[in-house]
């Protein structure tokens, strides 16, 4: 059977997140986590159906692509098609041609797991490498020490702090509560936390949102940020030890979160908060 390229409808994102949870695991690179499609859940499931591509053959799904904007594809692959030819061949053609709907001409970047098939052929088609990324991972065996932060969870209609801080430390206005509440009501979120972190007085200095795939699986950290007017005091650092203390109640194995390499400062704050730092990445790159 052909290796088929689709765009699910709002219905078909429950398979796309049931997959993407699934094929998330310690012993394979940082990939497309379901809580990539869960913070983008804020514009709603339409808007979230519409920013994914699909692969599958005989009714299977082999892989997953999120359009992190208009011109980069956020893509993995289900274990067993880790190096399957036909998959990789097929997923290089259709982001290769802007007429496939995948990615619009002009320069384009792929993201895809190191090890796997399709970055192979992208590169032998021409792709080169881009902006450079850094995954980190903190295995959650052992008991997380104490933030020395105080941390709550956000709920429903208590999200305005939440929502503030981030605002602040991201510098755009665009998260707001109406926002957070679409993404709250997703079913991405369903094992996700937002968590608020406050400071000796009582100030909301920081935010994170976590991101369960299930017990014994890699949790993920997307976003996480502190107010710009309490930097440099390890709050960073601090609400980096709650997120991974409540991924490991949620019963995830690890946390893993991946940031730019040219932020050394976020990448710093997440090894300083016990993250090991794995080998770069690249995104690869070609105008088409």
């Amino acid at each position: 059977m052909a290796v088929e390229l689709s765009t699910p409808d709002v219905d078909g994102l429950d398979d796309v997140v049931l997959a993407l949870r699934a094929w998330q695991d310690d012993a394979t690179p940082v990939q497309l986590h379901h809580g990539d499609l869960g913070w983008h859940w804020r514009f709603g499931a339409t808007a979230t159906a519409a920013a994914v591509r699909t692969w599958s053959r005989d009714g299977d799904l082999l892989a997953v692509g999120f359009l992190d904007g208009e011109d980069v594809l956020r893509v993995t692959v289900a274990p067993t098609v880790w190096r399957d030819d036909e998959l990789a061949e097929q997923v290089a053609s259709d982001v290769s041609r802007p007429s496939r709907g995948v990615l619009p001409s002009g320069r384009v970047s792929v993201e895809s797991p190191d090890g796997t098939r399709l970055r192979d052929v992208l590169r032998y088609a021409g792709w080169s490498d881009g902006e450079g990324w850094t995954p980190l991972r903190r295995d959650l065996g052992a008991v997380v020490e104490e933030p020395g932060l105080r941390v709550e969870v956000v709920e429903p209609d208590h999200e305005s702090e939440f929502t503030a801080v981030h605002r602040a430390a991201w510098g755009t206005p665009r998260f707001t509560d109406d926002l957070w509440r679409t993404m709250a009501a997703g079913l991405a979120y369903s094992d996700a936390r937002c968590l608020l972190g406050r400071d000796r007085m009582g100030v909301a200095v920081a935010g994170v949102t976590v991101w369960s795939a299930g017990p014994g699986r890699p949790g993920l950290l997307e976003p996480m940020g502190v107010h710009p007017d309490h930097r440099g005091r390890g709050y960073g650092r601090a609400i980096c030890l709650a997120a991974a203390a409540e991924l490991r109640r949620l019963g995830s194995s690890s946390a893993l979160v991946c940031t730019p390499t040219a932020l050394v400062p976020a990448v710093a704050t997440y090894e300083s908060a016990g993250f090991r730092r794995l080998p770069e990445r690249f995104d690869l790159t070609r105008t088409v």
